[in-house]
């Protein structure tokens, strides 16, 4: 009984040092209500596992008696967050505190074969990491498919085919070495712009994602919702087309693409569909002309995406929704636009905002993912988990400042 108690002590002081960092043993013993003795000794034993630190004296108190600042040992692990897209895939290592010290963005070799690209992911997370790889603690990888909770099977991954067999991941963490913390690519950007970026002061927040998928994530209260079977967010599968045609058909690259060869466009990117005012239509241009079409395509693009907005509004009810992905660059100026649309299909709508770590969302949510789950090994309050880390460490101009890696 004794053990259990001490233990608890020191989950309970861990969770609020981080909660607070940096913090004096005088802060944590009045915001838990734990006796100041009580904290020292629980301080103690975290120094001495190695886990916190002194870092600084920050006043002097009667009598001579100094106030120090403890904190996480930063530097006692590594932590990485891999976005395995398909057009790219981008990583980023962290220490424990979310100071990033790598990051890489390389094209995705989607002509292997799922055992090769399980053994590309780790090769390429080992050379990027280098000397330090032994240091790293825990690994969270985003996948564009849905992910089972219940066995780790993937499906919904049309433009990935290879991770939906399980020899992928089978491969994937014996050639990595440790146990993967798998999950949806979209739920995991969702989770960096929780911590870093654009949703991080509305914990009632959805991300969508469009590029070569199309992919939901949404949080309640700062959590991300998971489904057993990975299927919450998958709005991409709803039939909205005459013929049953899936909405990710009028939203994603690939789709746009094809809709736009059966109309007999040729469209270099999708990107092209928003240039020049955004595809807007010629008054004068008959449905045949190449303006005609393209006004054509973009409606049926406009009418899907406020469709799938108005989904996820009315499923989660949101304060805001991130737009991130290739194809949602392109939206960038017209956001007002769909915003207004949104309003007219319901009467309070969430506020439509870009992702501010821009195509790091990803890999940056896999930082988070990925430091939760050593924090829980170290002790911290599950409850806790949502809110941290509480750092500002990890943002687009940090991640440029480190440099890429060349591989």
């Amino acid at each position: 009984m004794g053990q259990d108690i001490r233990e608890l002590n020191r989950n309970a002081v861990l969770t609020e040092l981080l909660n607070q960092r940096p913090a004096t043993r005088k802060q944590i013993a009045e915001s838990t209500g734990i006796s100041a003795a009580t904290v020292t000794r629980a301080v103690d034993q975290l120094i001495l596992d190695g886990v916190v630190c002194e870092v600084s004296e920050v006043v002097v108190e009667n009598r001579g008696r100094r106030a120090i600042l403890l904190d996480l040992v930063a530097d006692a692990s590594l932590v990485l967050g891999i976005d395995l897209g398909a057009s790219n895939t981008r990583m980023i290592a962290t220490d424990l505190l979310a100071n990033p010290i790598m990051a890489i963005e390389i094209a995705t070799p989607t002509e292997l074969g799922p055992t090769e690209l399980a053994l590309w992911v780790a090769d390429t997370a080992k050379f990027a990491v280098g000397e330090r790889w032994g240091a790293v603690a825990a690994i969270s990888l985003g996948l564009p498919g849905a992910v089972s909770q219940v066995d780790r099977s993937v499906s919904n991954a049309p433009n990935l085919r290879q991770v939906e067999d399980p020899t992928f991941l089978k491969v994937c963490e014996l050639a990595i070495g440790l146990p993967l913390h798998v999950d949806n690519d979209a739920n995991l950007a969702l989770l960096g712009e929780l911590r870093f970026g654009a949703a991080r002061h509305t914990p009632y927040a959805a991300l969508l994602s469009l590029g070569a998928g199309l992919g939901v994530g949404i949080a309640i209260d700062g959590v991300v919702l998971r489904g057993r079977h990975g299927l919450v967010g998958e709005f991409g599968q709803i039939p909205i087309g005459p013929h049953g045609e899936r909405l990710e058909s009028f939203t994603t690259g690939p789709g746009l693409l094809r809709h736009a060869a059966a109309a007999g466009m040729v469209l270099a990117s999708p990107a092209e569909l928003f240039a020049d005012g955004g595809g807007e239509s010629n008054p004068g241009a008959g449905s045949g002309t190449p303006d005609g079409v393209r006004a054509q395509l973009r409606a049926k693009f406009d009418h899907a995406l406020v469709a799938v907005l108005t989904a996820i509004a009315v499923s989660s009810e949101p304060e805001t929704i991130v737009l991130g992905g290739g194809i949602a660059k392109s939206l960038t100026d017209h956001l007002g636009s769909y915003q207004l649309l949104l309003e007219q299909n319901i009467r309070i709508a969430p506020t439509l905002t870009s992702v501010e770590l821009g195509d790091f969302s990803g890999a940056a949510g896999g930082v988070v993912s990925a430091l939760h789950a050593v924090y829980l090994d170290l002790g911290v309050q599950p409850s806790s988990l949502s809110a941290l880390p509480k750092s500002n460490a990890l943002s687009p101009e940090s991640i440029r400042d480190i440099g890429r890696v060349a591989v």
